[in-house]
């Protein structure tokens, strides 16, 4: 600006004479990489796949190579390309930091099909998390709307005067002295970062979770917390019928050693 390097709070004035130097475009494609995959289940028409906590589903600003997307093409070329250059073959998508099963299609056909299923929601997708504190009762159904945060746009809330529906069903598996609770849940619907907003906004967020929790006072727990570095949250279960065959499938994927661990840590209430 006017011969100087602009910042961002630069305000424009007449006269002010501005020069915009453009980047190189960078191609919009999704690259094979050969980067190992834990595959629960695969033929020709899908591939069910339980995804390491830190991979990030598909390339995005920030995050352009070492994803899910990139390590599916590096195992095989046959995805669907509903999805486009960057989601080839993904029908759903759980966080960067959430680990767990999600499956991916391989042709139009079986992505139409699976996708219908989560829009009707004939799937099972059931959860376990770790919250903080655990929530009053034992059992619970949050049914509310969903949307961006009205002031943190990088976050969404329940709290919203419009939006779109959210329906979390939970149950406490264990309660324990921290005080925190393993819950299981089970999705109706599918939006971004749901279960964790649904638990933080009830009053109950997951532990570690660096957008929707606080940091425990406790010591030993805010250590667990610390150690974990991640939302406590796997998805455990995947039911769906193949879009293809038919057939019943139902898929499941124990606790990743890191919150198994936390876990471990605690006392159990007798």
């Amino acid at each position: 600006m006017n011969g100087k390097p602009a910042k961002t709070s630069t305000k424009l004035r007449p006269g002010d004479e501005a020069v915009v130097t453009q980047p190189p475009p960078v191609e919009a494609r999704a690259v094979p990489q050969g980067i190992p995959l834990s595959i629960l289940y695969e033929d020709a028409h899908l591939i069910v796949v339980d995804k390491a906590p830190g991979m990030v589903v598909h390339p995005a600003p920030g995050h352009p190579d070492g994803t899910l997307v990139n390590a599916l093409l590096g195992h095989c070329t046959d995805l669907s390309g509903i999805g486009g250059e960057l989601r080839p073959g993904i029908v759903h998508r759980i966080d960067k930091d959430t680990s767990g099963i999600l499956v991916v299609s391989k042709d139009d056909a079986a992505h139409h099909g699976l996708a219908d299923g989560f829009k009707n929601k004939t799937h099972h997708r059931q959860y376990l998390a770790i919250a903080f504190p655990g929530p009053k009762a034992g059992a619970g159904k949050m049914d509310t709307l969903h949307g961006r945060h009205p002031v943190h746009r990088k976050r969404f809330s329940s709290k919203v005067s419009c939006g779109k529906t959210a329906v979390t069903h939970y149950t406490v598996v264990k309660r324990f002295v921290e005080p925190v609770a393993l819950l299981q849940l089970r999705l109706e619907t599918g939006r971004t970062h749901q279960i964790r907003v649904h638990c933080a906004d009830s009053g109950f967020p997951l532990l570690a979770d660096p957008v929707y929790s606080r940091v425990p006072k406790s010591e030993p727990l805010r250590s667990l917390a610390q150690g974990l570095g991640r939302q406590a949250l796997h998805a455990a279960e995947l039911g769906f019928e193949h879009p293809i065959t038919g057939e019943a499938m139902l898929f499941r994927s124990p606790l990743p050693a890191d919150i198994q661990a936390v876990l471990d840590a605690l006392r159990p209430v007798a």
